[in-house]
């Protein structure tokens, strides 16, 4: 049977074969993987000149629910880092090799209520490096019963820094309509103590100096290449 040709019918192809263009040019097309075929273990500096580390496997890490996150991240890397003071840092880092919509970074201020924390302190932060150059990054403040956890955490999504959950979605977006098929990581501090404020301002002293003695090469994997270049 023949379908009559009218002016709805056409508009209706047109909009189709819209449709079908707009989805070819979305389509990423090249790969953006800052770590490359480095292994993320390799790639983050076990020692710094005043901090020693050694591995740990108890820390609070994404739930895994269906396998996704075994699907989201690629590899994890865990360490507690300790200065000659007896203050320690943990550490986790969490790289996936590809970011989409369904499969992005999660963020603490999700991980640790899930396993019973109280988020008391959310905020947006800027880690200042030299004139013009900041780091931004956000601070939580995670409790239970008498624990207190401080916790400074970025995520890099290509070479965007996204501060919030919408921002993170908007950037891997905007890395899709790009061409891009970005990988992203998650990079996040945290100690324990009664004293926040001091927790916080020794956490930051700590990314320093990581950032200070990571390979210029290497950097871009933790902070994107932007942020590398203002460093150096």
């Amino acid at each position: 049977m023949s379908i009559p040709f009218n002016r709805r019918n056409l508009i209706i192809g047109a909009a189709c074969v819209a449709g079908l263009g707009v989805a070819e040019v979305l389509r990423p097309r090249h790969e953006m993987k800052l770590l490359g075929a480095r292994k993320l273990d390799d790639a983050i500096p076990r020692n710094l000149t005043a901090w020693k580390s050694h591995d740990v496997t108890d820390l609070v890490k994404p739930r895994e629910e269906h396998s996704l996150a075994s699907r989201i991240y690629a590899q994890t890397v865990g360490r507690s880092y300790a200065d000659g003071t007896g203050f320690e840092v943990m550490m986790l880092a969490a790289y996936g090799a590809t970011q989409s919509r369904d499969l992005q970074l999660h963020r603490p201020e999700i991980c640790y209520p899930a396993i019973g924390f109280a988020i008391k302190r959310n905020e947006e932060h800027m880690i200042n490096f030299k004139p013009g150059v900041v780091l931004p990054v956000r601070r939580l403040l995670a409790q239970a019963a008498d624990r207190h956890e401080a916790i400074v955490y970025w995520s890099r999504v290509g070479d965007y820094m996204p501060l919030g959950g919408f921002e993170q979605r908007v950037d891997v977006l905007k890395n899709g309509i790009a061409g891009n098929i970005s990988d992203g990581i998650l990079m996040r501090f945290s100690t324990v103590g009664p004293d926040v404020d001091s927790s916080f301002a020794k956490l930051e002293t700590f990314i320093r100096a990581l950032l200070a003695e990571t390979p210029t090469a290497v950097r871009p994997v933790m902070i994107g290449r932007k942020l590398n270049a203002q460093l150096a």
